[in-house]
């Protein structure tokens, strides 16, 4: 089983591992298997009510196909919304450093300018 289709059951349950909850979900488990993962997912309130979810698709064979599915966009909108932030963050430009020392500059020379030329008055 690939990493992909793992990556979204990864999160449901900590206590069983994704391939196991794979097989639990398709149907290809033992009876005193399923009860042991049962009991397991009820502890959680979270994970319960997701199991059921999971349980309701009716094409068992689907749920590899949907969870692979999920992944992949996922990851195209984790990579939109990366590029997006990185359009919008601050990149150093060393123009702009130059632009802010030159404005300083002036602004300083004409500060001395105009106190020497109110002195001279």
């Amino acid at each position: 089983m690939s990493d992909n289709l793992k990556d979204i059951l990864s999160h449901l349950s900590t206590e069983v591992d994704q391939e196991t909850l794979l097989k639990y979900l398709e149907g290809r488990l033992s009876d005193e298997q399923r009860h042991e993962i049962e009991k397991r997912m009820l502890a959680s309130e979270f994970n319960n009510d997701a199991m059921d979810g999971l349980n309701e698709i009716k094409n068992k064979e689907k749920i590899s196909s949907l969870v692979e599915q999920l992944n992949r966009d996922l990851h195209i909108k984790l990579d939109k919304k990366k590029k997006r932030r990185e359009k919008l963050r601050f990149k150093d430009q060393p123009w702009l450093y130059i632009a802010i020392f030159i404005i300083l500059l002036l602004v300083v020379l004409s500060y001395v300018v105009i106190h020497r030329m109110l002195q001279n008055s």
